[in-house]
């Protein structure tokens, strides 16, 4: 589950380093399908496109979360908050709560983030 782990830790390096933004999508499927306020999302370059824009909105960001536990069908999930610093609005925090599933070789093939506030992706 260290793969789980090292995508908070590599998110918030990412915007500040070349190398965290290359092994944070390395964690990832080609075949990643992720999930923002129902929408869904398939493939790495729309992820890395996500990332990016999180990015661009924010001078930083911070997330925490609970560590990650396995539900009966294989998925994972955590509760997670984030503190941020968007360019235009400022100091912000958010809660949520991630779901994941692996694949075979160990990467990320599905990720649903749940914030509490439905706003916070609503750009995406």
């Amino acid at each position: 589950m260290k793969i789980l782990e090292d995508y908070f830790i590599l998110f918030d390096e990412a915007r500040y380093s070349e190398e965290s933004f290359q092994k944070l999508n390395a964690l990832f499927s080609d075949d990643i399908e992720f999930v923002l306020n129902n929408k869904t999302f398939k493939g790495k370059e729309a992820w890395t496109q996500f990332v990016k824009s999180v990015y661009t909105t924010n001078k930083d960001l911070k997330h925490m979360h609970n560590g990650w536990t396995q539900n009966e069908d294989g998925s994972f999930e955590t509760h997670w908050a984030i503190c941020g610093n968007r360019y235009e609005t400022g100091v912000y925090t958010q809660e949520g709560k991630d779901i994941a599933r692996l694949d075979a070789n160990g990467k990320i093939v599905y990720l649903e983030n749940q914030p509490k506030d439905d706003q916070l992706f609503s750009n995406q």
